[in-house]
């Protein structure tokens, strides 16, 4: 049982870097990042709406008015983390962007434990944690500098001022995810009940990121969404929302069972052995961008300094 527990971990970490490659099949559709990560994070929502609602875990909205206003705010991190997958995976490949947003996560998270923030047992720094970190900045800067000979041709150039842009976003989209997991923590303790929890996290989110695209449509700065051309959208342009409620669902689940360390260490893992795999084959209508030694030296030393961080 506990090594199917560990396995159920790994593949839900596999599922967020599906999430991310199957939403740019949406974004062609829509037509604008904003109105994809609408979609889908709507998508979640239902889902694990009615997921509650089967497993009769609603009534704990009725726990909500005390409940402290900065605990329901968990779910402003999943629109940045979307919509910034959306962008930056054309841009940097599966496993560039992945690898910025475990850096921060990895980041946020000790930033978290060494602090003792929202609510965290506080930690003291020890050696396996600075060796893990240096392993993982050691290997992101790897990966990025290897980004251009795994280049397809044709990939758009980027001056090292919009490259340090994106580079940043894709750190800082990372670092809310733990920041997110904490707030959620504490709102599940009020609550009682994961499920439902998830719900609040993705109904929020959803309702931010349509707030931030309706006044992007009005000052003309994102266009309206398509809908027609979602109907020849292939079928698994549709699972970001799937993967996206699994994942949360799986790790709510996942973390009392074998441990927040554990869970975090094989998720991560997750991401990026299937970042690496769909930027390899090309998966999803990606850009193909072989793994090349430089890039399979990044990824290693990224797994092995995440897996230090969270389990030495």
């Amino acid at each position: 049982m506990h090594t199917a527990l560990l396995a159920a971990a790994l593949l839900v970490g596999c599922l967020l870097a599906v999430q991310a490659s199957v939403n740019l099949q949406l974004n062609s559709a829509v037509g604008t990042p904003y109105g994809a990560s609408t979609i889908q994070l709507g998508v979640a929502t239902g889902l694990l709406t009615a997921l509650a609602i089967a497993a009769g875990t609603l009534g704990a909205l009725g726990k909500l008015p005390d409940v402290e206003p900065w605990q329901l705010l968990g779910g402003l991190a999943s629109p940045l983390y979307i919509t910034s997958g959306i962008l930056l995976f054309p841009r940097l490949g599966a496993l560039a962007a992945v690898g910025l947003f475990v850096t921060g996560q990895m980041f946020a998270s000790l930033a978290l434990d060494l602090f003792g923030l929202l609510g965290l047992e506080k930690k003291d720094l020890s050696a396996g944690i600075v060796v893990g970190a240096v392993a993982v900045l050691a290997g992101i800067v790897v990966i990025i500098r290897g980004m251009k000979a795994a280049a397809p041709p044709g990939a758009p150039k980027m001056s090292s001022a919009g490259r340090a842009g994106w580079l940043a976003l894709g750190i800082i989209a990372g670092a809310v995810l733990p920041v997110q997991g904490a707030v959620n923590a504490q709102l599940r303790a009020q609550l009682q009940q994961p499920v439902t929890v998830a719900v609040i996290s993705f109904a929020v989110a959803t309702f931010t990121i349509a707030v931030v695209l309706l006044v992007l449509y009005a000052t003309r700065r994102t266009p309206k969404p398509k809908i027609a051309p979602l109907k020849k959208m292939p079928w698994w342009g549709w699972l970001g929302g799937a993967c996206a409620a699994a994942y949360v669902t799986g790790t709510f689940l996942l973390i009392p069972e074998i441990g927040a360390a554990v869970t975090i260490a094989l998720t991560v893992t997750g991401q990026q052995l299937t970042s690496a795999l769909i930027d390899h084959k090309g998966l999803f209508k990606l850009p193909q961008r072989s793994l090349t030694k430089a890039r399979a030296l990044g990824l290693g030393l990224l797994i092995a300094g995440s897996l230090t961080i969270q389990l030495v």
